[in-house]
């Protein structure tokens, strides 16, 4: 059974309101598709996925608890400038189970929102360093998370960050090593 597509309200900004404000805007509009926003683009989706990165860890388990459309794997994939089929092997899903439940415009269960999540936490996390550290205006961060994450690191054991990003326990393991990244303890 598919929920009926709604407007959803303003999301706060990064540095926005307590966990309780954005669980009580989470509670009022549950559909947090970021693919809602007919022509939205590139940089609305960097800045829903910059908000969820910042939301604290209450908010993030409604987000799982809830699934998110099976659709976002495709505007996630956009995002990231990279083949649909890419990502669904990177978090290991069920390709046919993806296609069928976004046909259906149906939700990803806990298990592949918390995947997809994942992804863009990874996201959220790059596009913050790069806020703090440079300029973030003509910067990436989807794109360029593709790319790290497509690449061999010797901190690896020469294995890509994509490779680890199947499991939580991996996709931990990935972000802390993105945050070496800037203080140069790996390269």
């Amino acid at each position: 059974m598919s929920k009926p597509k709604r407007s959803r309200p303003a999301l706060p900004s990064p540095a926005g309101p307590p966990d309780s404000a954005l669980a009580a805007a989470m509670a009022a509009e549950p559909d947090w598709s970021y693919q809602q926003e007919a022509g939205a683009g590139k940089l609305y989706i960097a800045e829903q996925i910059a908000t969820v990165y910042h939301a604290g860890p209450q908010a993030k388990i409604d987000i799982i608890k809830q699934g998110r459309p099976a659709t976002d794997v495709d505007a996630l994939a956009e995002l990231m400038s990279i083949p649909k089929e890419t990502l669904i092997n990177t978090l290991r899903l069920s390709r046919a189970t993806v296609n069928r439940k976004a046909r259906a415009l149906k939700t990803l269960s806990s298990d592949e929102t918390e995947r997809l999540l994942g992804v863009e936490m990874l996201i959220g996390q790059v596009a913050t360093m790069v806020g703090e550290s440079g300029d973030p205006a003509s910067f990436d961060a989807a794109g360029w998370t593709a790319k790290w994450l497509a690449a061999p690191l010797p901190a690896l054991g020469r294995r890509t960050p994509a490779s680890f990003m199947d499991t939580i326990e991996g996709q931990r393991l990935v972000s802390r090593l993105l945050a070496t990244t800037q203080s140069g303890a790996y390269t």
